[in-house]
C-alpha cells in the first residue's frame, strides 16, 4: 500500500530510484557518509535532503524494491513507492513508480539515489528547461574545472567505471554520453562536460521508454539515457553553474571519501 499523501496531482514530481543490488557497489543507498560535524547519515538520506531542498518541486518519493531502503527513506522524510525488482535501470524504476501512483504529474524528475551533492538549482534549471513544450527529456551538464577533470581522468586510468561525460551539439542537443572522458582532447579548447545524473521527462516520454528496446550503445556503456538517443528521442542538455559547490556522485566505494571530503570542506553536516 502506497503512502496516502501521494494521492494528488502535482505539476512536478521528483522520484529517487534506489536499489540494493548494484553490481559495482551492493547496498550503496545505505552506505554511511560522515559530514562536517562528524554526523553519519546514509547516502539515500542525504539524497532525500537534496531533493527536498528543491523549491519548485511539488512532491518527492523514493522508488525502491528493498524494504531496508524504504525504511531509511521514510525516516529521512520521503514517501516511498515499492517497485518491480526486475527494473533494469533508474529510468525504468521511475516509470514503474509513476505508473503505480494515482497521480498524473506533468514533469517527472529522476534524481538518482547516489547524488547527494546535487544543488537545488540544478533541478530547478531542468524544470525551467521543461517549460519549453518542445522538450521531452532534459538533463544537466557541468563544465569540468581542471581539478574535476583530473578526477575524471584518474578514474579512467585506474580502470574505475565512474562519472559520465556528455557531448552536446547546437541548441544543447545531446549527441552522446560516455563513461570515457569525451571529447578526445577536451579540457583545452573544448570543455569536458560532466553529465549530472538527473533527468526531467514529460510523462508520455517516460511511459514510452518502457516500450523501447535497449540498443547496442546503451548496453556497451551501461547508460540508460542512450536508449532515448538510439530510438530518436532528443535529449536537451541544460548547462548548470557550480556556484562554488563541488559536485560528484557515489559511483564506486572510492567515491565515499570524495563526497565526505566535500561535505567537510563545505561545512555540511
Amino acid at each position: 500500500m502506497e503512502d496516502l499523501m501521494l494521492k494528488t496531482n502535482p505539476h512536478t514530481l521528483i522520484v529517487i530510484p534506489a536499489r540494493w543490488a548494484s553490481e559495482r557497489f551492493p547496498g550503496k543507498p545505505l552506505a554511511p557518509l560522515v559530514g562536517a560535524s562528524g554526523q553519519s547519515r546514509t547516502l539515500i538520506a542525504r539524497t532525500v535532503d537534496a531533493g527536498l531542498a528543491v523549491g519548485a518541486a511539488a512532491q518527492l518519493v523514493v522508488a525502491t524494491d528493498d524494504v531496508r531502503i524504504a525504511e531509511e527513506a521514510r525516516a529521512a522524510g520521503a514517501d516511498v513507492v515499492m517497485t518491480d525488482p526486475d527494473a533494469r535501470n533508474g529510468t525504468e524504476r521511475v516509470a514503474d513508480a509513476v505508473a503505480r501512483l494515482e497521480m498524473a504529474p506533468d514533469i517527472v524528475i529522476n534524481l538518482q539515489g547516489d547524488a547527494p551533492l546535487t544543488p537545488p538549482w540544478y533541478i530547478e534549471a531542468l524544470i525551467e528547461t521543461m517549460a519549453d513544450p518542445s522538450v521531452d527529456v532534459a538533463t544537466p551538464v557541468l563544465e569540468a574545472a581542471p581539478d574535476h577533470l583530473d578526477r575524471l581522468r584518474a578514474d579512467r586510468q585506474a580502470g574505475r567505471v565512474g562519472a559520465t561525460t556528455a557531448v552536446c551539439g547546437a541548441g544543447g542537443r545531446a549527441l552522446y554520453f560516455s563513461k570515457e572522458v569525451l571529447p578526445f582532447g577536451g579540457g583545452s579548447r573544448t570543455p569536458v562536460l560532466h553529465h549530472v545524473g538527473v533527468y526531467a521527462y514529460r510523462r508520455a516520454a517516460l511511459k514510452a521508454y518502457l516500450s523501447l528496446t535497449p540498443g547496442d550503445a546503451e548496453l556497451a556503456e551501461g547508460l540508460e539515457q542512450l536508449r532515448f538517443l538510439e530510438h530518436g528521442t532528443p535529449i536537451t542538455c541544460t548547462k548548470v553553474e557550480a556556484r562554488g559547490r563541488a559536485f560528484w556522485e557515489v559511483n564506486t566505494p572510492e567515491d565515499i571519501a570524495r563526497v565526505e571530503a566535500v561535505l567537510k570542506a563545505e561545512g555540511r553536516d
